[in-house]
C-alpha cells in the first residue's frame, strides 16, 4: 500500500468513526449539536481523504464541483427554520442525484466489465437514487407550495405504479442477466426513465399532511442508494455512511407509520395519504368564537397550560411569540408544557426544531405518550394550528379515515382554545369534532398575531 492509500484509508476510518458517534449523539438533544459537529467533521474528513485516491490526477473538476457545491449549500443553509422541510427535501435530491449520476457514470465508462455482484449493485443504485430525485422534488414543490399540497390522484393510479414498477424491475433483470447483451444498453437508459418516472408517481397521491412519512423514507432511499454506490466504487465509507443513513431513515419511517396508524406496505407503494375524506363522523352544532380578552383571563389565572403546535405554527413564523407568552405565564407561576406529536409538521422533528429556535428549553417539551396522562389536570390547552393530531376520531369514531391514529387528547383538558386562520377543515380534508365541544373556544386569526396579542392582553390581567 503507498503512502496516499494510508492516508486515504485513516481518514476514511476516522470518518466513519465520527458518522457512528454523530449519529449516536442525534439521539439526546443534549448532545444533539455535538452530533451534528462530529458528522460533518467526518464528512470532512471523507472529502480531504479523498484527495489522496490513487486515481486522481486532475484536481480542477473536483475544484469546480467544490465552487458549484458552496454556491448551493450556503444559501440553503439561511433558510429560514420553517423552511427546513422543504431545504431537507432538496438535499436529498441532490445527493441522490449525485448517486445516480455517479451510476450512470461508471456504467458509460466500463460497461458490462464489471462482475456481476458490482452490476446488481450498480442498478439499485441508479434505480434508488433516481426515484429519489423526482421524490424528494415533488415532495419540495409540494411542501413550497409550488402545487397543491393535497393528494393528485386519476383513475387507475394504483395500475400505473404497478405497471412502471414491475417495467423497472424487468429491465433491471434483463440488464443484469445479460449485459453484454445487443439491447444492453436499452435496459439499462430505460430503467433510469422508468425510475425518475415513478418518484413522480410515488409521491403525487401523497397529501402535505402526510410529508414526515415521506420525508423519511425518502431519507432511506437516498441513503440506500449511496451505501450501493460504495459497492460499485470500493469506497468503505460510502457503504458505511449510506447504511446508517439508509437503515436509520428506514426505522424512522417504521416510527413514523406507528405514529400515524398506517402500514409500512401503505407507504412502500405510494398507498398512503391518497384519501382526501368526507366528514364520516357526523359533525354537527357551532364553532364557539373567543376573544383575545376572555382567553388571556383563562391563560391569566390557570395552573397548567399545555400549548400543542402544528403546522399552522410553522406557517406563521409564530414559535417566538408562543415561546414569549410561554415565559409570561411562567412568570405568573403556570406551569408551561408543550406538547409534541411525533408526526407534526412536515418532517420528523419539524416542532422541536421549531421550538428549540425560540430557546424553548428541552425538559418542557413533552412527547404524546407523556402528556396525554396530563391532559384531565390541565386547565387550557392551546392548539396552535394542528388540526388531524388532536382530532378525537381517530380515537372515538371506527369509521373515520384516520381511524385509530394516536392523537394527543386536548379535549380532555379543561378548556381549550384553538388558533386557526379560519373555519378550513386542514390538509386531510376531515372535519375536526373538537372544534365543536363545549371545552373548545375558537381564536381566529394569523397565529403569530394572535399570540402576540394574548401576552399583551396577559399583561394586563
Amino acid at each position: 500500500m503507498t503512502h496516499p492509500s494510508y492516508i486515504l484509508e485513516a481518514t476514511y476510518l476516522i470518518a466513519s468513526c465520527l458518522f457512528v458517534m454523530g449519529l449516536k449523539s442525534l439521539s439526546h438533544p443534549d448532545t444533539a449539536r455535538r452530533g451534528m459537529i462530529m458528522a460533518a467533521a467526518g464528512m470532512l474528513a471523507a472529502l480531504l481523504g479523498t484527495l489522496f485516491h490513487p486515481d486522481i490526477h486532475n484536481y480542477l473538476w473536483i475544484a469546480v464541483g467544490l465552487v458549484v457545491g458552496s454556491s448551493i449549500g450556503i444559501p440553503m443553509a439561511m433558510v429560514p427554520m420553517t423552511a427546513m422541510p422543504q431545504r431537507t427535501a432538496l438535499s436529498h435530491a441532490f445527493g441522490a442525484l449525485a448517486a445516480s449520476l455517479v451510476g450512470i457514470a461508471e456504467y458509460v465508462i466500463h460497461g458490462n466489465s464489471m462482475g456481476g455482484v458490482k452490476m446488481g449493485a450498480l442498478g439499485l443504485e441508479v434505480m434508488l437514487g433516481s426515484l429519489t430525485v423526482t421524490g424528494s422534488l415533488i415532495a419540495a414543490a409540494k411542501l413550497q407550495e409550488f402545487m397543491r399540497g393535497t393528494p393528485i390522484q386519476f383513475k387507475g393510479q394504483h395500475f400505473v405504479n404497478l405497471a412502471i414498477g414491475l417495467g423497472m424491475v424487468t429491465c433491471f433483470v434483463l440488464w443484469v442477466m445479460d449485459p453484454g447483451a445487443a439491447n444492453a444498453n436499452i435496459y439499462f437508459f430505460t430503467l433510469v426513465g422508468l425510475s425518475f418516472l415513478f418518484g413522480v408517481m410515488l409521491v403525487i397521491p401523497i397529501g402535505a399532511a402526510d410529508m414526515p412519512v415521506v420525508m423519511s423514507l425518502l431519507n432511506s432511499y437516498a441513503g440506500l442508494s449511496s451505501a450501493a454506490t460504495g459497492f460499485v466504487l470500493g469506497n468503505n465509507v460510502l457503504i458505511i455512511a449510506g447504511t446508517l443513513d439508509g437503515f436509520s431513515g428506514f426505522i424512522l419511517s417504521i416510527l413514523m407509520c406507528k405514529a400515524m396508524n398506517r402500514s409500512i406496505t401503505n407507504v412502500l407503494f405510494g398507498g398512503f395519504g391518497a384519501v382526501v375524506g368526507t366528514d364520516t363522523g357526523g359533525v354537527g352544532g357551532t364553532m364557539r368564537e373567543v376573544t383575545v380578552d376572555d382567553v388571556a383571563v383563562q391563560l391569566a389565572y390557570a395552573n397548567q397550560v399545555v400549548f400543542v403546535p402544528g403546522y399552522g405554527m410553522a406557517t406563521a413564523q409564530a414559535q417566538h411569540a408562543c415561546r414569549e407568552l410561554g415565559n409570561l405565564l411562567e412568570e405568573r407561576g403556570v406551569a408551561v408544557k408543550y406538547a409534541i406529536h411525533p408526526v407534526a409538521g412536515r418532517m420528523p422533528g419539524h416542532m422541536n426544531v421549531l421550538l428549540a429556535e425560540a430557546n424553548v428549553p428541552y425538559s418542557s417539551l413533552w412527547e404524546m405518550d407523556q402528556i396525554n396522562p396530563e391532559m384531565p389536570q390541565t386547565d387550557v390547552a392551546v392548539v396552535i394550528g394542528a388540526n388531524d393530531v388532536v382530532n378525537p376520531d381517530a380515537r372515538d369514531n371506527p369509521k373515520s379515515l384516520i381511524a385509530g391514529m394516536p392523537i394527543i387528547e386536548v379535549d380532555k383538558a379543561k378548556s381549550v382554545v384553538v388558533l386557526k386562520r379560519g373555519k378550513g377543515k386542514g390538509f386531510s380534508g376531515l372535519e375536526n369534532p373538537l372544534f365543536f365541544k363545549s371545552v373548545t373556544g375558537m381564536l381566529y386569526g394569523d397565529a403569530k398575531s394572535s399570540l402576540v396579542n394574548l401576552a399583551q392582553a396577559v399583561q394586563k390581567v
